[in-house]
């Protein structure tokens, strides 16, 4: 099912977790959260949308971490009934499109329902202080196309590194919407 993000909640202040990678090793979100900042997203291998901006989000991911911009990724898709998405394809994913990033898991779903997220891709900037700044798309191009794409994400990041505040203009993420258990 297709979804929109909602609108963001300047200022809401992101919960702290700690979930493991693929491989049992724990992470928290307060050890991630830079003094430029941290972006969490939500993702799944087995979305169309996901995988269409793979590699653009690889590209972008790597240029705000190479600028002291923290970045961490979530996948809280019920992975015993999406298979595609356990934990060692998950591995295989990240490694195929080169992310940068920590991909942890939600095996719990916890973290997905505290952060209200609702679709793959679902972006979240904060700033240093934990504040949402940013809970916009990707970038402008349509239908996963590169040429003359504006970076809205990384613009926004870069942004609120700078001034701890991010775009008040933001248009949805929209993806498949996240596969809870029922």
């Amino acid at each position: 099912m297709l979804l929109d993000t909602p609108i963001c909640d300047f200022g809401w202040i992101a919960p702290d977790f700690t979930l493991s990678d693929p491989h049992g090793i724990p992470f928290t979100l307060s050890e991630q959260l830079g003094c430029k900042g941290l972006l969490v997203i939500f993702l799944c291998n087995h979305c169309p949308y996901v995988q269409r901006i793979a590699s653009r989000l690889a590209q972008d991911a790597h240029q705000l971490m190479g600028e002291g911009i923290s970045v961490v990724a979530v996948m809280s898709n019920d992975y015993r009934e999406y298979p595609e998405d356990a934990p060692d394809r998950m591995v295989a994913f990240a490694r195929q499109h080169d992310f940068p990033f920590l991909y942890l898991v939600d095996e719990d779903q916890s973290v997905g329902k505290a952060f209200g997220a609702v679709c793959t891709p679902d972006f979240f900037g904060f700033n240093a202080r934990g504040e949402l700044q940013y809970r916009g798309r990707l970038d402008d191009a349509c239908q996963g196309g590169e040429a003359e794409r504006t970076p809205e994400l990384l613009n926004a990041m870069r942004m609120i590194a700078e001034t701890g505040r991010g775009p008040r203009e933001q248009h949805p993420s929209m993806g498949c919407s996240i596969k809870w258990r029922t």
